[in-house]
């Protein structure tokens, strides 16, 4: 019997996740800052040395390069590490790592050697983090061939993504927002492998098509419940992944529609949402309007609390958008 009312947070989620999938396979361990930690990575990995002693779960020097590289010498020995970054903006130290070794390794040997490794790292909003804790550079590392960038959106997703993403034999940056964390749903109990290529349907709707990403769905999510009372509703799409995502659902929600929005936690140039918005030009699908999008401005993130919230797009920003571009186009 499915018990309906287990409840779990985005953080539990991610520690159910891995503790599972350390159970599943003695090659999976867990190291980076902080992993064993006062906070604990978020909670994310609370007790698990205790559970799985200090070979499969350990704290590590503050050397990002020296940490990738080796992720990199431990997947391509046979294991299955996952590697916390918390915080993505510190992972820019890793780019010869990530792209002239791990993104390359299975095109180079013709796909006769694997890559199986998890990086985890944290972005986004958060009691003023700033300019050098807060960016979303999911873009930057998406326009990489040979590297997965998954960003869940909800608990159940994170964790079934998740353990996707470890048992992959792919190399995947898996990027938390840090304004999920306390996010709560239902969750299975079991084991679980979401597909990260396929976008999810997250709600349906008769009158636009939104596609989105990360904490950007749960916003969207926020501003579905708001329009309910003008008699608009949305498909939602939920890509999972930043560059892997197939559009085959999203062109056939976009026949119906005719509408587009794309909502992105993340800077808007040359971006996920800038890649969607493209290849719906490029299918020739015919929309009653140009397709949009809402993304952060053009600018570095504040770090004053007050300048923060007005930095970051709200539900209402959604909302806005889709009432203007609908009554406009009726």
């Amino acid at each position: 019997m499915i018990k309906t009312n287990r409840i779990l947070s985005f953080s539990q989620a991610i520690k159910e996740a891995q503790t599972q999938a350390m159970k599943i396979d003695p090659k999976v361990f867990i190291f980076g800052l902080g992993v064993d930690k006062t906070a604990h990575i978020f909670s994310t990995t609370k007790n698990l040395k205790q559970k799985f002693g200090k070979k499969r779960i350990f704290d590590t020097p503050a050397s990002e390069q020296a940490l990738t590289m080796f992720a990199a010498g431990a997947a391509n020995a046979g294991m299955r590490p996952i590697l916390i970054h918390q915080r993505l903006d510190f992972m820019v130290y890793t780019f010869d790592q990530l792209v002239n070794w791990i993104a390359l390794w299975s095109f180079k040997s013709a796909g006769k050697s694997k890559m199986p490794l998890v990086i985890r790292a944290v972005v986004g909003r958060g009691w003023g983090q700033g300019p050098q804790h807060a960016k979303c550079l999911h873009s930057m590392f998406a326009h990489v061939p040979g590297l997965k960038i998954v960003m869940p959106s909800s608990p159940s997703e994170a964790k079934g993504l998740l353990l996707s993403s470890i048992f992959s034999n792919d190399p995947v940056i898996f990027i938390e927002y840090r304004s999920l964390y306390n996010s709560k749903e239902f969750v299975p109990q079991k084991p679980y492998f979401l597909d990260i290529d396929t976008p999810n349907l997250r709600i349906k709707g008769k009158d636009f098509t939104v596609v989105s990403i990360g904490a950007g769905v749960l916003t969207s999510l926020r501003a579905s419940k708001i329009l309910e009372k003008n008699n608009i509703s949305f498909d939602l799409f939920d890509c999972r992944s930043a560059n892997s995502f197939k559009m085959a659902k999203i062109f056939n929600s976009l026949k119906k529609t005719k509408r587009l929005l794309v909502v992105e936690d993340g800077w808007s140039k040359i971006s996920f949402s800038s890649e969607v918005i493209s290849r719906v030009v490029e299918s020739g699908i015919k929309l009653k309007s140009p397709p949009s999008r809402i993304a952060w401005p053009n600018s570095h993130i504040p770090m004053s609390t007050k300048l923060e919230k007005n930095f970051y797009f709200s539900e209402n920003e959604i909302v806005n958008k889709i009432k203007n571009q609908f009554i406009n186009t009726l």
